[in-house]
């Protein structure tokens, strides 16, 4: 592989900074913003490389080194950060995060990243960690932008209930996927993906004895091996059912300190009505619901079927909440299907790729007095920024959340409201 002696510039979106070399841009992981490198190159494509930093011949003053062994070039690619100190690894989030705005939405905005309870200098706060299987069939780690599998004993950004399970002291015959789940309300769960049919090659599933894990999942299948296939949270002052292979804030803060930016970005009031876009299992529909008072009114609309009904589980007792199944795109353009005299509050925690223009526009033409988007990118988030300005509505206020640390992934709360 060719090696490149490089100064490192500026952090990027993704996890690198970016260095130059003979005009063309190199994106280099495992390097710090003014450090000098020696780099391998791991991609070369027309208009850049990718490279690792191999050795730090002038190094950051905020360099530290990595916690878990795992985390080095030609390494586990899950974590991004680890060889920078913690309090930095926010600073570079933040810097991300302004680029963005700045570069995508024409927005000029201050940003801390702030730090959430739950971890332990940035690890063990990880309550579900999905691990492939190998050749051997023990549990392994994906490269970074590959298939190639690193075997693991375990991974240090899970909490505890993650390594009391073991399941990376045992081997999974026949299984592809295997993600431990540690739940706040106690549970310890398993679930188990096959790998894909083919028995001139891979052997028959055979699920290793794991005592510590009350519930056993095979994906697919239409009864838990063991327990039940849901898993019990806790947050924002309510007990929680979800999925166990459903969507839940993997950091054990997480869903706390989202749910209390948006409330205090919304300031919801007795009697007015709020939309949950992209509801899950009912987080912040459960509290809008609280905060608009048996008076108001809640539609939250989720496109998971499994979803949507652990939302009516776990809302049963809001009679002021209404769920509707399907997706937001079409949920929302079906006529007269909300069914409310005027909204005034919306929430929307799209996936990974945003919201998206025409979701944008159809909640600026319900006119709320407030928006609050939930953003896990914040790519994402500013291009969809740009089109609600395009609509007339501007950003009020945004806070960043460290709901990831030792990667580049980072969450936002952006308070919207007509200009």
């Amino acid at each position: 592989m060719t090696l490149l002696e490089l100064e490192v510039g500026a952090v990027a979106h993704g996890g690198h900074c970016v260095a130059r070399h003979e005009g063309r841009v190199v994106f280099v992981r495992h390097a710090l913003p003014g450090e000098r490198v020696r780099a391998r190159v791991t991609e070369d494509r027309e208009r850049y490389l990718r490279a690792d930093a191999v050795q730090v011949l002038e190094a950051s003053p905020e360099r530290v080194e990595a916690p878990c062994p795992y985390a080095r070039p030609g390494r586990c690619g899950g974590c991004d950060w680890q060889h920078a100190a913690l309090p930095y690894q926010r600073e570079l989030k933040a810097a991300v995060i302004r680029e963005q705005l700045a570069r995508l939405a024409k927005l000029d905005v201050p940003v801390v990243v702030e730090a959430v309870p739950g971890d332990h200098g940035g690890l063990g706060w990880r309550t579900r960690v999905r691990f492939a299987v190998d050749p051997s069939a023990r549990l392994a780690l994906r490269k970074h932008r590959s298939h190639e599998l690193i075997q693991v004993e375990r991974c240090p950004l899970g909490t505890s209930g993650i390594d009391d399970v073991g399941a990376t002291a045992v081997t999974w015959p026949g299984a592809r996927e295997v993600e431990v789940v540690a739940s706040s309300g106690g549970d310890r769960t398993v679930l188990v993906e096959p790998a894909a049919a083919a028995p001139d090659t891979q052997p028959r599933l055979r699920l290793p004895a794991l005592p510590s894990a009350r519930n056993v999942v095979v994906v697919g299948a239409e009864r838990p091996v063991r327990g039940r296939a849901w898993v019990r949270e806790s947050a924002a002052g309510r007990d929680w059912r979800v999925d166990a292979a459903g969507f839940w804030q993997v950091h054990p803060g997480g869903a706390d300190a989202l749910v209390s930016a948006v409330l205090v970005g919304l300031a919801p009031q007795e009697g007015e009505s709020a939309l949950d876009l992209y509801a899950g299992a009912g987080l912040f529909a459960g509290a809008l619901a609280d905060g608009v008072g048996e008076n108001g009114t809640v539609v939250a609309v989720e496109g998971s079927k499994r979803a949507a009904a652990d939302a009516r589980r776990n809302l049963h007792g809001s009679p002021q909440v209404r769920i509707e199944a399907g997706s937001v795109e079409k949920v929302l353009a079906r006529p007269g299907w909300l069914g409310l005299p005027a909204t005034d509050l919306v929430v929307l925690d799209p996936p990974r790729t945003g919201a998206g223009r025409e979701v944008v526009e159809r909640i600026v033409a319900l006119g709320p007095r407030a928006v609050a988007y939930v953003a896990c990118d914040p790519a994402a988030l500013a291009r969809d920024l740009a089109t609600f300005g395009e609509q007339g509505y501007g950003l009020r206020s945004l806070k960043a959340f460290d709901l990831f640390p030792m990667t580049h992934h980072v969450e936002c709360v952006a308070i919207l409201s007509p200009s």
